[in-house]
């Protein structure tokens, strides 16, 4: 477990950081979120959660109020069974739009909140493609399950590292796991590697959270009440994500509050 999680903070730190994106990069989300979008999935995530997600990890919790749902992982720091992950029941294909509030109610300097964008299995033994086929390999919730076993996007946001940071540091990144690598993380992180110091997250503050996937791109809006900001992620050569259900990864000791969850599918790629 030392050495897993040691390997996955290293490869946070080889980075070379970036400055949010650019006016191209506004326009271009623009344009996207302008199209002809379906609703296919909505909860407002204030009542019973068991009708919509599944979750993963013995320790986690979900519990609700008139201001959302409140996903706590569990207590232990660096302890495999204290991360947590929620899933949507259903599945999505194609290009989606995801919408969400999202307000962090802990007050952690370290580890990471993770959005999971179509998942899949390897396909490989007990991985199968649906990955609610072996969900009792995932009561402990450890990383290494998911980025060993599963095909998808994975974002991280609210994000601190491994250790604890004092100043005004967070970053947004984006991964394509490569389950059949072998390689762990290595080679998943999408172009450009990482954002750094995006002065948004703080605590009991909602933030509105938009991600777009299309095709092999990845455009995420944050906004709160005094700043906004664009990210765009691109995946040069890895193979393209193209369906499964959305995650919600939290780390050991983070929580953070959801409210009027959405996802979006294009008109055209309805059945």
């Amino acid at each position: 477990m030392k050495r897993n999680l040691s390997t996955f903070f290293i490869l946070l730190s080889l980075t070379a950081w970036v400055d949010a994106s650019g006016p191209e990069i506004e326009d271009r989300f623009q344009a996207l979120n302008e199209k002809d979008w379906s609703v296919a999935f909505f909860d407002s995530c204030t009542a019973d959660w068991q009708n919509n997600w599944v979750l993963d990890g013995l320790k986690g919790t979900v519990t609700h109020s008139l201001k959302g749902m409140n996903l706590q992982a569990g207590p232990i720091p660096k302890e495999d069974a204290s991360h947590v992950v929620l899933w949507t029941k259903r599945s999505f294909k194609g290009d989606i739009k995801i919408d969400y509030e999202y307000t962090r109610t802990d007050n952690a300097n370290q580890f990471v909140t993770i959005l999971y964008i179509q998942a899949t299995g390897s396909g490989e033994g007990l991985f199968e493609k649906d990955i609610f086929t072996w969900n009792a390999q995932r009561t402990i919730p450890a990383m290494r399950t998911y980025f060993n076993h599963m095909n998808t996007y994975h974002i991280s946001y609210a994000a601190y590292g491994g250790k604890a940071v004092t100043d005004d540091y967070d970053y947004i990144r984006a991964r394509r796991y490569m389950p059949l690598a072998e390689k762990g993380l290595t080679g998943t992180a999408l172009t450009p590697d990482a954002y750094e110091r995006t002065g948004l997250f703080q605590p009991e503050i909602p933030h509105q959270i938009t991600v777009i996937k299309q095709d092999k791109e990845i455009y995420l809006r944050i906004s709160n009440p005094d700043k906004v900001g664009t990210y765009h992620f691109r995946n040069n050569d890895l193979p393209a994500i193209t369906e499964g259900p959305i995650g919600l990864r939290h780390m050991f000791t983070r929580s953070a509050r959801y409210r009027n969850f959405r996802v979006s599918t294009l008109s055209e790629s309805l059945p």
